[in-house]
């Protein structure tokens, strides 16, 4: 890609106002936001390979400006975010996903390679410019190749103004950030190579070694009392280097081989410094390759504000769930009395059998003295019990929309479309399918095959993805378990489905069986470009001629992603106002790579009314095309 393209804040501004809706490390809480006029948010980064010890196991990983987790960024709903990007890694492409941001007006910065833009390749720089229209938690993720699974990711808060208030903003005095992601030693190019491999080469991924709290984890022990040889030895950090002390060697030894109790440690755990008799808004995303997440804070009610950048009709609880690609507002009230001054904070892991221990971090009483942190002295509260599934879908089920949440709309659905999860072996390699097709991407993107108008050379554009499947399917059967009739190959494509401008859309997720007897498994599903509403779930196969009845069309929350659970079935309704071509797919990293997603290509006939840039389409097909075919406008430069 060359020169970064810009300019477009007075062009999207008015787009979006016509929408409709340290021994460990110290974090100090952040005030309440103000609301100053909007603004531009300017960014540099430099995305490259760096050493990292996450978990006190040093590994390669990716980072941002030489440093992981990437910076956060914090901005104002309405302001404009504008970063350039320069890709340092010698070796592959990168893009920048950033998500839950719908990109109204600007579906080539969504950051996803093959379907919004090009990769940026080595060398080389792209500025992705877009409104924050919306205030709310998110995050954003590389979304090339497994990126996010190596650790190139951050935090992207968008603080309510004036104008668009958020609802409990008089509710809490500050707030707390708090980004989980697991973590694998087996670096993600393995990975990629065993889920690629053929046959008897074909290599799971297997269980995460630590869960990881604002970028740190503890590998091989744990921080809390155990009672066995597991916790986490400090005699190892007093032998390398004493507490305080500035010599040489200290400065030198590398931050993995002291532990989590080193002062310079990067994998020393995260102290969350609060005052007492105060409410904190604890934001809450989940980055993970695999694992869904169980969050609690010891002897700390929760009470749920916001999901996926939405306002959700306030409840409380004891802990919450968290699948990948979803994001939280609680509030937390620091209202104890008793003598401890520090509390646990846990995070397990929920829905697999969990061969990876829970990640703790401290939430430490500071009396506004930040850092001087005590350890708790008790136990770590104990994680629901990981299959524990009704525990699960019984917190999914209370999320709500907050009243002045827009509701679906009432008009009657121009399309529904039912998305069989299923797995199988396509050619010898293991895939996950929709409707018995496993997505696979082609070399040029699907927003440039549409602008220049080659999507007939760019990829299969002779027919839609199926927008069903046969009800002869048992969904309680691995594929080679069907009965004849109902046995049906799983195929590879490239082809997308193609939405009118302003349809209304049903989507029917029908979860199924995989390979394996009696397993099926929990997909949070992430789409892009829009947030839908959430109108039910149900266990077994969906038949909308009873189940219709059932939906919630009066107070269905609004999300970005959603969770399937096993054997069962998801109904979400969005409405095609957004031109792009948008991806809608399982956010577990291994599952996408195996081909668990679909395109929409949405509002085809309004794309050249967008002034696309040329450097984030050109290549594959386009390469030629864009020498021939100029852009309907022709875009500006700075």
């Amino acid at each position: 890609m060359g020169k970064p393209y810009v300019s477009l804040a007075v062009q999207l501004l008015i787009c979006c106002a016509l929408m409709v809706p340290v021994s460990a490390q110290s974090v100090a809480a952040a005030p309440s936001p103000s609301s100053p006029a909007p603004a531009t948010r300017n960014f540099t980064w430099d995305v490259e390979y760096i050493m990292w010890a996450p978990d006190c196991h040093q590994s390669v990983m990716i980072g941002i400006n030489g440093e992981f987790p990437g910076p956060t960024i914090s901005a104002n709903a309405g302001d404009l975010i504008r970063v350039e990007v320069t890709n340092s890694l010698h070796t592959e492409g990168v893009v920048i996903h950033w998500h839950g941001i719908r990109q109204i007006g600007t579906p080539w910065a969504d950051g996803t390679a093959s379907i919004s833009q090009c990769p940026i390749n080595s060398g080389e720089r792209f500025t992705y410019e877009f409104i924050a229209d919306k205030p709310g938690t998110f995050f954003y993720h590389g979304h090339f190749g497994m990126q996010r699974a190596a650790g190139l990711y951050g935090s992207l808060i968008v603080n309510g103004t004036e104008q668009q208030p958020e609802p409990f903003a008089a509710e809490y005095d500050g707030e707390l950030n708090m980004l989980l992601s697991d973590w694998y030693h087996e670096n993600v190019y393995a990975q990629a190579a065993g889920l690629d491999g053929k046959d008897k080469h074909w290599e799971w991924v297997g269980e995460p070694q630590t869960i990881l709290i604002n970028g740190r984890g503890q590998f091989g022990c744990s921080l809390g009392i155990t009672g066995d040889r597991r916790a986490c030895d400090r005699r190892k950090r007093d032998a390398l280097c004493k507490e305080g002390d500035k010599s040489e060697r200290c400065e030198l030894i590398r931050r993995s081989e002291c532990g989590p109790f080193c002062e310079r440690s990067q994998c020393s755990p995260v102290v969350f410094d609060v005052d007492p008799g105060k409410t904190y808004r604890l934001r809450i995303a989940s980055t993970t390759s695999l694992s869904a997440l169980n969050v609690q804070v010891q002897g700390h009610k929760l009470t749920v504000v916001e999901a996926d950048g939405n306002f959700v009709a306030p409840f409380d609880v004891d802990d919450i769930d968290i699948y990948s690609g979803e994001t939280y507002s609680v509030l937390l009230t620091t209202d104890q009395r008793a003598s401890s001054s520090s509390y646990w904070i846990s995070v397990g892991v929920r829905g697999r059998r969990p061969k990876t221990p829970p990640a703790l971090a401290i939430l430490n009483y500071t009396n506004s003295k930040p850092g001087r942190s005590s350890w708790p002295a008790s136990v770590p509260p104990a994680t629901p019990a990981w299959d524990n599934v009704t525990r699960s879908k019984e917190f999914t089920y209370r999320i709500k929309a907050r009243d002045g949440t827009p509701t679906p709309a009432a008009a009657a659905v121009d399309r529904r479309i039912t998305m069989l999860n299923t797995q199988d072996w396509v050619q010898g390699h293991v895939k996950w399918a929709i409707n018995h097709v496993t997505l696979s991407l082609p070399a040029t993107p699907y927003l440039g095959a549409y602008f220049y108008g080659i999507e007939d050379i760019a990829f299969d554009s002779s027919g839609e993805s199926p927008d069903g499947y046969d009800r002869r399917y048992d969904i309680k059967k691995p594929p080679g378990a069907q009965a004849p009739a109902a046995r049906v190959p799983t195929t590879a494509s490239d082809r997308v489905f193609r939405i009118a401008h302003g349809a209304v859309v049903d989507v029917v997720l029908q979860n199924a069986n995989a390979l394996e007897e009696d397993v099926s498994e929990s997909h949070p599903w992430h789409l892009h470009g829009h947030d839908f509403w959430v109108l039910g779930y149900g266990d077994g196969v969906y038949d909308h001629a009873r189940d219709s009845r059932k939906l919630d069309t009066a107070t269905p929350p609004l999300r970005n992603t959603v969770v399937l659970f096993p054997h069962g079935w998801t109904v979400l309704r969005f409405v095609a106002d957004n031109p792009g071509v948008w991806a809608f797919h399982c956010h577990i990293e291994p599952h996408l790579h195996l081909g668990m997603g679909v395109i929409f290509a949405e509002g085809m006939e309004k794309l050249r009314e967008l002034n696309v840039p040329r450097e984030a389409i050109t290549c594959g097909e386009a390469k030629t095309a864009s020498l021939s075919l100029a852009p309907a406008v022709a875009p500006s430069r700075p």
